[in-house]
């Protein structure tokens, strides 16, 4: 037999008692551990940053917009701990160095696009924008790429409407949730010591393979064999969309 219990309130002890219920709520939001980050409404234009916090994973990324270098540095480093990793390229420079790009690949590698020219998307008019998103994917093609599913914004600028675009050219954009601007060179100990520090399960690491970043490469020499002792996985950025959950980020 259910039993309901009705409690008559005055005004007064009506009030405390929603203000005793409300901090009884949040007591339990606060302590909750969060298992998974939130996921905002599909029909909102979103820019995935994070994966799936319950899944031992991390996402490495890297930018190149210029030289040719650095990259078979990084692309050793990473061969030899057999991690994968995602590389967002601009086309200008894919259409320069289609050699590295094949590299890249070969060595299965997931290659994303930084569109053509690496000019930040909020210096130009979204006809511009438009004209650079559609020319990358036609150099991509031309390459024998016609499968690229992500962009990265140049400089990672971007709203709404570029997103909007993004989305009707058939592209995900993709941002970060961890940056030790290695291209600024601040020393091989402190881009190690900043993504040690900061990175947690589900994370995206920004890193950059352009020839600007001369400490990145040793960097991960350390990197790479702490966080397979902690155990986490290194994915690409579709393995990482693959989990259950994703976190991701409105733009606003």
């Amino acid at each position: 037999m259910q039993h309901f219990y009705v409690f008559n309130f005055n005004k007064k002890k009506r009030f405390f008692a929603i203000v005793l219920l409300g901090l009884i709520t949040a007591f339990f939001i606060i302590i909750e551990p969060a298992r998974f980050l939130f996921v905002f409404s599909k029909d909102q234009q979103t820019a995935l940053t994070k994966g799936n916090i319950d899944e031992n994973q991390l996402a490495l990324t890297f930018n190149i917009s210029w030289g040719e270098e650095k990259v078979f540095d990084i692309l050793n480093v990473l061969k030899e701990q057999d991690v994968r990793a995602t590389f967002f390229v601009s086309g200008e420079w894919a259409e320069r160095h289609p050699q590295i790009i094949e590299k890249i690949t070969e060595d299965k590698h997931e290659l994303g696009m930084l569109g053509y020219r690496y000019k930040s998307y909020l210096e130009q008019d979204i006809e511009q924008v438009r004209k650079d998103i559609s020319y990358a994917k036609q150099v991509f093609e031309k390459l024998g790429f016609d499968d690229i599913n992500y962009i990265r914004p140049p400089s990672g600028h971007f709203n709404k409407e570029i997103v909007k675009l993004a989305e009707d050219n058939g592209l995900e954009v993709i941002h970060w949730s961890v940056n030790p601007n290695d291209w600024e060179n601040p020393g091989t100990k402190e881009i190690t010591d900043h993504v040690l520090k900061e990175v947690k399960s589900g994370d995206i690491v920004l890193l950059h393979a352009s020839d600007s970043a001369k400490q990145t490469a040793n960097a991960l020499q350390s990197i790479l064999p702490h966080f397979k002792e902690e155990k986490l996985t290194f994915v690409t950025i579709s393995e990482l969309i693959n989990g259950v959950q994703a976190k991701e980020k409105l733009v606003e």
